[in-house]
């Protein structure tokens, strides 16, 4: 996609815009961007991230996840997929 991901600086930019991410939504960034187009099971993403998978910590996460999905609207040629009873995809296409 259009996107460069700084994990350093916790920034993720598209044309002239920057986000500034937080450490969760940078953390979640990561996992999912060094595993583009493939799946990123749920408990890892959770072990990795919060500590622990629990229930409170999964929506949690699925909230963080939420923000990302909103951050990446910019570029149709990314997008964040659920797939069902497994975890989480960063598609990048084209």
């Amino acid at each position: 996609g259009n996107y460069t991901f700084d994990y350093m600086k916790q920034e993720l930019r598209h044309a002239n815009k920057t986000q500034k991410l937080t450490t969760k939504e940078n953390e979640l960034m990561k996992i999912l961007s060094a595993n583009i187009n493939e799946v990123v099971e749920r408990n890892y993403a959770l072990t990795s991230v919060w500590g622990d998978d629990s229930y409170f910590n999964g929506r949690s996460m699925d909230v963080y996840i939420a923000k990302l999905r909103k951050y990446l609207l910019h570029d149709n040629k990314v997008e964040i997929q659920n797939i069902h009873g497994k975890g989480f995809k960063l598609v990048v296409s084209g």
